[in-house]
């Protein structure tokens, strides 16, 4: 499940999802800023962290292309691995990159070019960080044989599993890559567009790992939207205060209860 800061990791733990989904888009938004590398990647660091320390579920981190060339992408996974980030996904576009549902101008990095970013994530962080290729070439439009070439460029390349993303409404191009690639590396996928497959289906064509990855950002962005509209219009918060969470949940997430336990035990003598 997405998360872009504490609290919505603590959110998605405690709903019962296996692991969170560090979204460069819903990190982006939070900050205000666009999916085009607008933030920087201290930027995404630093919220990395807070989403780290705020939950005990593994963080996949979605590093976009790596903010530049291999040099880049190293010091980002060496930065992320000291976040206590479990993985990194990388992606073979080219700096800047753009969020790959807007537009269509997608040009994608050469594959020697993205193989040597691979490999220089691999020989800096190691075993010690899960390294995630995520082949764009179904969104630029180059086709299944192109997906294909790049998922095993990338698999010598040292990646541990492959992210195959697609912009299309249903899942069959997804589908027919799983089936060419024959699960030489695990599968990553995140079906934002084709949302209507149920998840059985994943099951059958054993894909690893689906991600929910901006839906915690957009129903957050839906709900504040309508409290603001409510308030401005009503001048009261009457109206709207059986529709929004309690203070009571929000201390019970963020685990205020540790607090006053712990000010008895290190306070007791103030």
């Amino acid at each position: 499940m997405e998360a872009h800061d504490g609290l919505s990791a603590r959110i998605a733990e405690r709903s019962g999802f296996k692991g969170l989904w560090a979204s460069g888009l819903s990190i982006a938004s939070s900050l205000g800023f666009r999916d085009a590398n607008e933030a920087s990647w201290t930027q995404l660091v630093e919220s990395v962290e807070r989403i780290v320390d705020t939950t005990e579920l593994p963080v996949l981190v979605d590093g976009d292309g790596g903010f530049g060339n291999f040099n880049n992408a190293r010091l980002l996974a060496r930065k992320l691995c000291q976040a206590g980030a479990a993985g990194v996904a990388l992606e073979d576009s080219c700096f800047p990159k753009m969020n790959s549902l807007i537009g269509e101008r997608h040009p994608l990095a050469d594959i020697d070019e993205f193989s040597g970013r691979l490999r220089a994530v691999k020989d800096t962080v190691a075993e010690h960080l899960l390294l995630v290729a995520r082949i764009e070439a179904l969104i630029a439009g180059h086709g299944l044989n192109d997906a294909i070439l790049r998922a095993h460029a990338y698999a010598d390349a040292g990646a541990d599993a492959i992210l195959i993303h697609s912009r299309k409404s249903t899942a069959d191009e997804i589908l027919s890559f799983v089936t060419e690639w024959g699960n030489r590396l695990p599968v990553v996928i995140v079906p934002t567009t084709y949302y209507q497959t149920p998840v059985s289906a994943y099951r059958d064509a054993r894909i690893s790992t689906v991600v929910w990855a901006n839906h915690s950002m957009r129903a957050a962005a839906a709900a504040m939207r309508r409290v603001c509209d409510s308030i401005a219009a009503e001048e009261s918060v009457a109206g709207i205060e059986p529709h929004i969470a309690p203070l009571s949940e929000i201390f019970e997430l963020l685990r205020y209860d540790e607090l006053a336990l712990a000010e008895q035990q290190y306070l007791r003598f103030l």
